[in-house]
């Protein structure tokens, strides 16, 4: 295993095709101070980028996966007299949501704990979501009277349609991982003994996959979200075409020629 240890509050490390990207405010239940937000931003940027990265699983520490805004940070800005809630909204969290839903590998939530306002919706930017079975989730945004950031109106609508996502959002509670399983906000629900070898295996099975068919199927589906069907079925076709041409199609194909499994390297 090779590691890179970025200063506190986040870590990044790297094994067999799997980028771990860690959020190390424990305290803080993972908040989001202006530091850890300027190096996820940067940490989720460099994976995206990095070829032999093949999955990225963001992960939190202790017993919260991200309560989003570090609130005490933010009073304190408000005090100062500094009101600059939309420019971190640019500057900081639209930028790490797009790089969560727009890298071409696919992405994993792994909550360790409670995800709640921006930590929930940058969940919801993931492909897929492991959780603990104590896991819960809470939009939280209209309990301090915010409207919601980082992809939340965008993401969970899609998840459990504009009538629920509504709920969720006006009347923030803590949804249980079980309940959560059922809306289809979460994608596997394990007891904490199990988790982490679990995301291991989950998130080690996807970096042996064909990574840029991965890539291209989150950009189709994305698409298609916001196109008629004669524009997605279009833009299909040129994704089929970048995909055709890898190496990972060509061995995938000799592969079934000769009756074995194929062996994919993400190129």
């Amino acid at each position: 295993m090779t590691e890179t240890v970025h200063e506190a509050p986040l870590q990044l490390e790297t094994a067999d095709g799997v980028a771990w990207v860690r959020l190390r405010r424990p305290d803080a239940m993972n908040s989001l101070d202006r530091a850890l937000k300027e190096a996820l931003r940067d940490t989720l940027q460099q994976v995206a980028s990095d070829p032999d990265v093949r999955c990225v699983v963001l992960i939190g520490t202790g017993r919260a996966f991200c309560v989003g805004q570090d609130l005490k940070e933010h009073v304190a800005n408000l005090r100062a007299g500094d009101e600059s809630l939309g420019a971190t909204v640019a500057e900081h969290y639209n930028p790490i949501v797009e790089a969560l839903a727009g890298m071409d590998k696919p992405v994993v939530a792994a909550l360790n704990g409670v995800a709640a306002g921006a930590g929930l919706s940058f969940a919801l930017a993931c492909d897929f979501r492991v959780a603990i079975d104590s896991a819960s989730l809470n939009t939280a945004f209209a309990g301090i009277a915010l409207s919601c950031d980082s992809g939340a109106s965008w993401h969970l609508p899609r998840l459990v349609g504009p009538a629920k996502a509504k709920e969720l959002l006006f009347f923030p509670r803590s949804i249980p991982a079980a309940e959560a399983l059922e809306l289809g906000l979460l994608t596997k629900v394990v007891p904490v003994e199990a988790f982490d070898d679990t995301v291991r295996e989950f998130a080690t099975m996807l970096a042996q996959g064909p990574t840029l068919a991965y890539g291209s199927m989150r950009r189709a589906i994305a698409f298609s979200s916001t196109h008629d069907l004669g524009e997605a079925l279009a833009h299909e076709g040129e994704l089929m075409s970048r995909t055709g041409a890898t190496a990972d199609h060509r061995a995938a194909v000799d592969a079934f020629l000769a009756k074995e499994k194929p062996t994919f390297t993400g190129r």
